[in-house]
């Protein structure tokens, strides 16, 4: 409740401050939060009354991340990616004084470690309490400090120079000749020490152009803040113009917003109530009266503020606890003293009332309908703002090299996605032949575009059109009357409007692995919100007749034949699929366009159930009762009474899949076994041992087709205690047990 996170922030920005090291934070957990300002803090802790280090990085930096490790609640480090260049920050917090030796030597030799590991060519400074006295002068450690330490050194701080000298490191605060006030880092009870200190590798000292102590700051009770200026010989950045201002949807739920938008769309269509039929005026008449209307973001995400309690009598207060401790630090008298705990009281005191006013107003609007989008976007800003990494500019190429350029990376990217969405796995010849039904269809009704617009979601990610469903529906029976026109048009021509064919693909680090390698990242497609409603319209009219990424598309026409769909729909969805393309959105802008000519439509109304077609078609001989045979979407649950049962599905579960182009993922297959017997084996697949689990955690999406296996190995032969067994165990598989892939 001190809000001490915050003071923190506005003392950086008052000293520009980029990067800060913390210690003895005395926070649980293995997080990054905002703190305010748009710094970020990365932070590690195992006990909340002991140890505890971050670092806190300027929002530039922060965006700049490419990895963090948490050694210990003594040691970790933060790498940052500055035009090309990686600079490590290690935070470190050393044993006291009076611990024991066991736990000294593992301080040092974790950040022994941890230093090691920095690749040389790379940039490398720590921000460490490291408790010891290195003292004044420099005879014999002349090479790793220089003449302007404190006092005389101890034990402890010969540890420091001793490191320093392993390692090619530098003091860098004793190198530079200041006062005694801007050399103390720790003051209490009239004792003056210095036992915190930045240190960099001696072969970049050149680079760093001041060093000392800030006296005055009222941020920690004991330490003082030590700072370094490091200039860094970089390109300078090209700002880049931003493409990613965005239309303020949104405000059409206001009521005077709405009304205008269609009287300008209406005047913008030629003034009649009708809405003209090329689908490309339409469209743009739309987003100028938007741009209009509704007017244009500014193109910055906005700030998500970590402490929107912080109010202006907070920050008073918190400017007159500085002032106390600078006049406590020049007097140092029992008053002065006095003072200052006084004006510390006082600071947590209006922090609490603060955050009691502001959350009493949060709660009271937590209980309406617009609190409830409150409450939902407050948890998806604590989510990304506890992400270490989300996304970084520069990424490696095929050989590891680290590619910075704005043209090389969009290049990178370009072709890995390209390569990916338009690789197909080999499928063996269909020799049979499939009957076309062919038949006259009904034209679309109004009743069913309005069908499918009321189906669409609000608030959703708008494609490359940038016309969200919002949109059509404000302007309510025009639209009806354009979309069923536009959508007979598409039913009679077998066609659809070119710039339907086109998507974006917005990138998503998967929290693991290399942030610079591309294969630790998904793609979200983000598709026209128009075509969307076209396939809901096609989705309701195929639903009455009767793994995404990897489904042959010559199988989904074959699938779609063998189930009885008129030729009439699988030409209108083989044109959808006919030269699409998509381009992949990254940190530094937007790549060319480029096909996909492989698997079905990610974020399309109508891909689930064309998967669901195929999955039917492909697994008619293999599929059996729930729960022996569970799925849902591309996630498939076997079970069986014993591991070989088990295997042998598996086995034919993989042959009916792979002969027809698709794959089911090794390494995301696994097994558990119920009771079991000891010598009972291991599961294999084509050989290779499956990975065996004690609980299955709820079945996700995954990169291509997903298996969990169980069998139940039990004494007797009862077989309906074993199905009993089985049911209830497909509870704890996260999917209910009545789920099979056999259609409604």
């Amino acid at each position: 409740m001190t809000g001490k996170g915050r003071e923190i922030a506005d003392m950086m920005v008052r000293r520009k401050v980029d990067m800060l090291c913390v210690q003895e934070t005395k926070w649980k957990g293995s997080k990054a939060r905002n703190i305010g300002g748009g710094f970020k803090l990365f932070y590690h802790g195992v006990d909340r009354k002991r140890n505890g280090v971050g670092v806190i990085l300027k929002k530039e930096y922060s965006k700049s991340v490419v990895e963090v490790k948490r050694v210990s609640d003594r040691v970790m480090i933060v790498k940052v990616e500055v035009e090309g260049m990686m600079i490590n920050v290690i935070s470190a917090y050393a044993s006291q004084v009076g611990c024991e030796m066991e736990e000294k030597k593992r301080f040092w030799s974790e950040l022994d470690e941890v230093v090691d590991g920095v690749r040389r060519k790379e940039r490398l400074v720590i921000g460490a309490d490291f408790i010891g006295h290195v003292g004044e002068g420099n005879s014999s450690d002349e090479e790793v400090m220089g003449r302007y330490g404190f006092k005389e050194s101890n034990v402890e701080g010969q540890m420091v120079v001793d490191f320093a000298k392993r390692m090619e490191m530098a003091v860098v605060n004793t190198y530079f000749k200041k006062k005694e006030d801007h050399r103390v880092t720790y003051k209490s009870g009239g004792r003056c020490t210095q036992v915190d200190y930045v240190l960099c590798r001696r072969c970049n000292l050149k680079e760093i152009g001041d060093g000392k102590v800030l006296a005055g700051d009222s941020v920690a009770r004991q330490h003082r803040m030590v700072v370094c200026r490091m200039a860094l010989d970089v390109k300078k950045k090209r700002i880049r113009v931003r493409t990613d201002r965005r239309k303020r949807w949104w405000k059409l739920k206001e009521e005077e917003c709405s009304v205008r938008f269609r009287e300008k769309v209406r005047l913008g269509l030629g003034g009649g109530e009708e809405v003209l039929d090329n689908c490309a005026t339409t469209a743009g008449v739309m987003r100028e009266a938007a741009r209009k209307v509704l007017g244009v973001t500014s193109g910055n995400r906005k700030q998500e503020r970590e402490t929107w309690w912080w109010n202006e009598e907070v920050k008073e207060s918190i400017r007159r606890k500085r002032l106390a401790k600078q006049k406590w630090d020049r007097q140092s008298d029992e008053k002065s003293r006095q003072e200052y705990k006084e004006m510390r009281q006082q600071v947590k005191r209006d922090v609490a009332k603060a955050k009691e006013k502001a959350y009493e107003e949060l709660y009271e609007r937590l209980d309406t309908k617009e609190g409830e989008k409150d409450l939902y976007r407050l948890a998806r800003q604590r989510d990304r703002a506890g992400k270490n990494v989300l996304q970084v500019e520069a990424i490696k190429d095929r050989e590891g090299n680290v590619l910075t350029s704005e043209e090389s990376v969009l290049r990178r990217w370009s072709e890995y996605f390209e390569q990916l969405m338009n690789e197909e796995n080999q499928r063996e010849r269909r020799l049979d032949d499939v009957e076309l039904v062919k038949q006259d269809v009904d034209r679309i009704s109004k009743e069913e575009v309005r069908a499918a617009i009321k189906r669409m979601k609000n608030g959703k990610s708008v494609g490359p059109d940038d016309i969200p469903v919002e949109a059509w529906r404000c302007l309510g029976e025009m639209a009806v009357e354009f979309l069923t026109r536009l959508f007979n048009r598409n039913l009679e021509g077998e066609r659809i409007p070119e710039e339907w064919r086109r998507s974006v693909l917005v990138l998503i680090f998967k929290n693991k692995g290399d942030v610079q390698t591309c294969s630790n990242y998904s793609g979200i497609k983000f598709i026209s919100h128009t075509i969307k409603l076209w396939e809901r319209v096609v989705e309701a009219r195929l639903k009455e007749e009767k793994a995404y990424d990897g489904v042959p598309r010559e199988e989904l026409w074959y699938c779609m034949r063998k189930s009885g769909v008129s030729e009439k729909y699988v030409r209108v969805v083989q044109y959808m699929y006919e030269d699409s393309v998509t381009a992949v959105k990254c940190a530094v802008g937007k790549t060319d366009w480029f096909r996909v000519k492989v698997g079905l439509h990610q974020g399309s109304a109508l891909s689930p159930f064309l998967f669901a077609v195929v999955m039917d078609r492909l697994t008619d001989e293999v599929r059996q009762e729930s729960p022996w045979t569970m799925m849902f979407a591309d996630d498939i649950v076997i079970c069986g009474e014993s591991r070989e049962q088990v295997e042998k599905s598996l086995e034919r579960w993989r042959y009916a899949l792979e002969r027809r182009g698709m794959k089911v993922s090794r390494s995301k297959t696994e097994y558990m076994c119920v009771n079991e017997r000891e010598g009972s084996g291991v599961m294999r697949l084509q050989g290779k041992e499956v990975e065996k689990v004690e609980e299955f955690s709820k079945l996700t999406r995954p990169e291509r087709h997903r298996e969990s296996l169980v069998y139940c190995q039990e004494e007797n032969e009862e077989k309906q205690e074993n199905a009993d067994e089985l049911k209830a165990l497909s509870k704890k598989l996260g999917l209910p047990y009545h789920l099979s892939s056999a259609t409604d």
